[in-house]
């Protein structure tokens, strides 16, 4: 899968997401996107329902604390989330295997191709004509033929005047203006698109990329996704460009890696924001039309349109960096429109125009990208954080500066076939797998405790736990269901919080 980390690679997209049942669901796979370095789209990587990133074994125990990002193994990914994504090798059962060691986050990657320590060096191709110049070429030709045609219609009419017949040519009045109403996407978009930017990233080393964000409020804040500002959060430059042209300095006011959210000020902003309207995802629907805005592959202010095909989707992605923190999860709103690196924070919208996503990751084929590079596109599954999860991470990081997540207070396991999320026998770093004092440790859960629910949602996977427990807010009551020697119990328990990302 991608991300935009604006499309990084994301792990395998599941075949359905799961879906409430009586029994426990057996597990399946799933995906996530990557931005490339003149679009944040990136890849995502495949969503960890129970393995570990690339380079670990499925044979080692992973696990990470539930509420918190999971630990994958060091992974080296020197540049911005950029690059391209890799699919899964088999989109057979969630969840798939863990995030790349270093998944390409579109926005954040270099953008050249990847050459073999060793390889024998082989002269390049020269590159073949055409481009933006077959396309001149071509309207020029056009061009050359309506002046032909209007030339011969001209001495035709001179020539029947000649012989004493009268010709009156006029412009036809059956055209004239065009009237969209505010529904279409035409209407949407030309509401939309003014309050919606184009992200230019980077670091002080020069590395970077390009994403997308849209209007908060009134007071030029920004939201877009954490990999796509990542590179300029340390010392680096982050500019905003609107559909107008107008650009504007801007500055990191505060970024969520394990929610992939991140919030952006204008410096010296307009007094004439306009926000865009923040919809409800919880109320969309699958078959419900959708209409994306971004910079797909740099191209600024393009919008695309298609539907939800699925809902809950499971999507895991990670920078690579090798930190715990560096890892992200959601309980996506899977749509088909085409999204590609660069489209990652814009907007996904509804029909009426109203934002019930933030358009993060896709799903990619590895075999290749646009005119060769080495960022891969859309195959028509794009993945988008429900706007209502994006608008308390952007509340809280407006607020304080550091995102809050919930948490039930232990560790979960990242291997496979443990038939849901399984609580570890041992904690990360040594520590105790159930948090003395919190919310498992007080609803009487142990070590080797095999989750299967959370309210109506079916766990298949820690991956599925963590994202699912990062819609909720601290302070939420929810009902666990879990099997213990082969019985199944169920207990409530009240949600506590972690602030920041370390």
């Amino acid at each position: 899968m991608s991300t935009e980390n604006e499309g990084t690679a994301v792990p395998p997209a599941p075949s359905a997401p799961p879906v409430p049942v009586d029994a426990p669901a057996a597990s399946a796979p799933q995906e996530h996107t990557a931005s490339g370095s003149d679009a944040p789209m990136t890849p995502l990587p495949p969503a960890p329902s129970g393995t570990p990133g690339d380079d670990q074994r499925p044979d080692q125990d992973h696990r990470v604390h539930a509420g918190q990002a999971p630990a994958y193994a060091a992974a080296g990914s020197g540049g911005a989330p950029q690059g391209q994504g890799s699919g899964p090798e088999g989109a057979g059962a969630w969840p798939p295997p863990p995030p790349p060691a270093t998944p390409s986050y579109a926005d954040g990657g270099s953008g050249g191709t990847t050459g073999v320590w060793g390889a024998a060096y082989q002269q390049p191709e020269p590159k073949p004509r055409g481009g933006r110049g077959g396309l001149v070429a071509g309207i020029l030709v056009a061009a050359l033929v309506a002046g032909g045609l209007g030339g011969g219609l001209g001495y035709t009419l001179a020539k029947n005047n000649e012989n004493g017949s009268s010709t009156t040519v006029t412009a036809s009045d059956s055209g004239g203006s065009v009237k969209r109403d505010p529904g279409t996407v035409a209407g949407v978009a030309a509401k939309a698109l003014p309050s919606t930017v184009t992200i230019e990233a980077e670091s002080s080393s020069g590395e970077g990329g390009t994403g997308t964000g849209f209007v908060f409020d009134t007071q030029g804040h920004i939201v877009t996704n954490n990999h796509v500002v990542a590179d300029a959060v340390d010392g680096g430059k982050l500019t905003a460009t609107f559909p107008s042209g107008k650009k504007y300095d801007a500055e990191v006011v505060g970024h969520a890696q394990g929610y992939d959210v991140a919030v952006i000020k204008l410096k010296n902003a307009p007094s004439d924001l306009k926000p865009l309207t923040l919809g409800n995802s919880d109320k969309v629907a699958v078959g419900d039309s959708t209409i994306a805005i971004g910079a797909p592959f740099g191209l600024s202010n393009t919008v695309t349109t298609g539907i939800i095909s699925a809902k809950n989707r499971p999507v895991a992605s990670s920078d690579g960096s090798g930190s715990n923190a560096s890892a992200s999860y959601m309980s996506a709103l899977q749509t088909d429109a085409s999204i590609n690196p660069g489209n990652s924070g814009g907007p996904l919208l509804d029909a009426q125009g109203n934002v019930i996503g933030i358009n993060s990751a896709i799903q990619s084929s590895s075999n290749g990208g646009l005119g060769g590079t080495s960022q891969s596109g859309s195959i028509g599954l794009g993945f988008a954080i429900p706007i209502n999860q994006a608008k308390y991470v952007a509340q809280q990081l407006i607020k304080t500066g550091k995102p809050v997540y919930a948490k039930i207070g232990a560790s979960v396991s990242l291997e496979e076939g443990t038939g849901g999320a399984q609580i570890s026998r041992q904690g990360a770093s040594g520590t105790d797998p159930v948090e003395a004092g919190g919310p498992a440790a007080k609803a009487g859960l142990k070590p080797g405790d095999v989750i299967t629910k959370l309210d109506d949602r079916v766990i298949d996977s820690g991956p599925t736990l963590i994202g699912e427990i990062w819609t909720h807010q601290p302070g939420d009551k929810v009902t666990v269901t879990y099997e213990r020697d082969g019985k199944t119990r169920t207990v409530e328990l009240t949600l506590a919080s972690r602030t920041g990302d370390s």
